[in-house]
């Protein structure tokens, strides 16, 4: 059994026909027909039931396809590994950070990383569909909500999230170290649209509280809704360590307590790719900026 019969048979498994899989592999339809066939030869079973011009996987192609992404999965993962010892401090990495996240974790961030490993090209892109794009590949490294147990997947506690209350300083809540949850069933408040995650998390803990959040205002960009709370426009709930790093004194931060919203975060990537020297530095740095906010605000 070779590579090439294999890289041919997964072609055929993409496009399930002949023709187009021999174009892509830009070889001959021929070519293409007699290696799957040695390789049906040499496994001793049909790969595929040909049906007229139609194609199916039978059981045996099922697992040998099942095997073959294993295969290719280390192949590159070695490869991605030897290239890297060419160059041990380049490289390039794509992070995905939910919507708004950004505002929390990289603005500095960005910076510091790139001071410090100044060969290496990152890109950070906002999206709600983190898991799924590095299901997909289409980001390295994704900073999201815990999900759920999944082998695919290698997760990296990051930290616990408290999410609190933010009014404008002279406020009359502005004073009191805490306020009940429940009592914001009566404050004007401004929020993120219903379709943003923080948005769906408050949403969440208010239904449970029995009653829903209806603000006077939504807005989709983390500094409207700030500068909302400057003006007094009302009251908006976001992340403890969002608002004491950002350190408004226009805006002061008060706990909900009975509930506090909270919400764990996690670095998470794909358990069967290298991961390589950028991924490795910016997961390094990560965790250090954010133990470091953490002790700069006394979480």
């Amino acid at each position: 059994m070779e590579l090439r019969q294999l890289e041919y048979f997964m072609a055929v498994c993409v496009e399930m026909h002949f023709s187009r899989a021999s174009e892509k592999l830009c070889t001959t339809q021929s070519n293409l027909s007699q290696q799957i066939k040695l390789l049906e030869n040499e496994l001793g079973v049909p790969l595929f039931d040909r049906m007229g011009k139609r194609i199916a996987l039978t059981d045996a192609g099922k697992v040998l396809l099942d095997q073959s992404r294993h295969v290719f999965s280390h192949i590159a993962y070695a490869r991605d590994a030897i290239a890297e010892m060419k160059d041990m401090q380049g490289g390039s990495i794509t992070i995905g950070v939910l919507p708004g996240d950004a505002d929390l974790l990289f603005n500095a961030l960005l910076v510091q990383f790139h001071q410090t490993y100044p060969k290496l090209s990152l890109s950070v892109i906002e999206t709600t569909k983190i898991i799924e794009q590095v299901a997909a590949g289409t980001i390295d490294i994704g900073v999201t909500t815990t999900p759920s147990p999944d082998e695919r997947f290698t997760v990296v506690p990051l930290f616990h999230e408290e999410f609190a209350l933010a009014v404008r300083s002279d406020h009359p809540l502005a004073q009191k170290g805490k306020v009940a949850f429940e009592q914001l069933r009566d404050m004007k408040m401004v929020m993120f649209p219903p379709d943003h995650q923080v948005r769906q998390l408050i949403s969440h803990y208010c239904l449970q509280a029995g009653f829903r959040l209806q603000p006077h205002i939504e807005t989709t960009t983390l500094s409207s809704l700030l500068s909302l709370v400057e003006q007094g426009i009302g009251a908006c709930v976001l992340p403890r360590l969002l608002l004491e790093s950002i350190g408004k004194k226009e805006i002061a931060v008060v706990s909900l307590v009975n509930p506090t919203p909270s919400q764990d975060i996690c670095i998470v990537y794909r358990s069967d790719k290298y991961v390589g020297f950028a991924a490795r530095a910016f997961m390094d740095t990560l965790t250090r900026y954010i133990q470091a906010a953490n002790e700069l605000t006394g979480v």
